[in-house]
């Protein structure tokens, strides 16, 4: 068998073995399924042995199949690092940075910051995966990550950017018609309008019940809704620090505890970097440092 083509069907095994469907890989590879199947069975046959035990309803891998998928996530991590280490300083500060970050954070600043950087460097663009998945960026072709979190993972780079804590709050409207709550336990009587599973709020120590008239899995309409006076919303103080700076939103218990976050920037441990990542991450922690949060 030549070397090329047993690469290449190590290749399409390792990502149905990530998907465990045909579908979803031949999918994400641009190619039919039939040609996918049959260049894992040519696999087998060549190998000898079964790596996938397939049904009708699921596809599983068999203990040959999961060593080496084991095996294959050491080649994958080996290909993105020879990717990012061939990226050197010489070429510029050009190309793609691949990022994922929370929507909330994106919205607020990251869009900010990657059109600024762009603005100082035109031949660098940028890929946003706009999620709450914690992608390992060492099995993953993704060049750093913004999450929130107090414990980044160990094996990783990680830059604290900004501290936050949640905010309960709504428009002087809602309050002037419904009234501004004087204590915790009086929210249950009030329009809290909030994400689909969020239906208890922490509030100094104590756990709330709230309910409203509306649950919507997206904090951009939230806010929206509060700044029309539709009710009171809990969000990341980051993601409302304008509106109650000028006043079209109020925050209530501001004296009351409540627990601290952060955004940390997060990075794998690479001797190379690109020159357009090292810049890149030296460009956003001096923005942040220039807001004086």
């Amino acid at each position: 068998m030549k070397q090329h083509k047993k690469l290449e069907r190590l290749l399409l095994f390792s990502e149905v073995a990530q998907s465990l469907s045909f579908t979803l890989a031949a999918e994400k590879l641009g190619i039919s399924r039939g040609y996918l199947s049959a260049q894992i069975k040519k696999l087998e046959a060549e190998m000898g042995v079964a790596l996938f035990i397939r049904s009708t309803r699921s596809v599983r891998l068999t203990s040959v199949g999961e060593r080496m998928m084991s095996g294959m996530d050491k080649i994958r991590l080996a290909v993105i690092e020879l990717e990012r280490s061939a990226e050197k300083e010489g070429q510029g500060i050009a190309g793609v940075i691949k990022i994922t970050a929370p929507a909330l954070f994106t919205n607020r600043y990251l869009l900010d910051i990657t059109s600024k950087f762009n603005q100082l460097h035109p031949a660098v663009s940028f890929s946003i995966d706009c999620s709450y998945i914690n992608h390992d960026l060492n099995r993953n072709d993704i060049d750093l990550a913004f999450r929130s979190t107090v414990t980044p993972p160990l094996n990783m780079i990680a830059k604290t950017l900004i501290h936050y804590k949640h905010v309960i709050c709504a428009s002087s409207e809602y309050f002037i018609r419904h009234g501004k709550p004087k204590t915790a336990n009086e929210l249950t009587s009030h329009q809290c309008i909030r994400g689909q599973d969020d239906n208890k709020w922490s509030i100094n120590n104590d756990v709330i019940p709230v309910s409203g008239w509306l649950k919507i899995n997206n904090t951009l309409m939230l806010k929206q809704l509060a700044l029309s006076g539709e009710g009171i919303i809990r969000v990341p103080s980051y993601f409302v620090d304008q509106e109650l700076e000028v006043g079209t939103l109020e925050p209530i218990f501001e004296n009351q505890s409540m627990s601290e976050n952060q955004i940390q920037m997060i990075y794998p441990q690479l001797l190379e970097q690109s020159k357009r990542l090292q810049t890149f991450i030296k460009f956003t922690i001096e923005y942040f440092s220039d807001l004086k949060l």
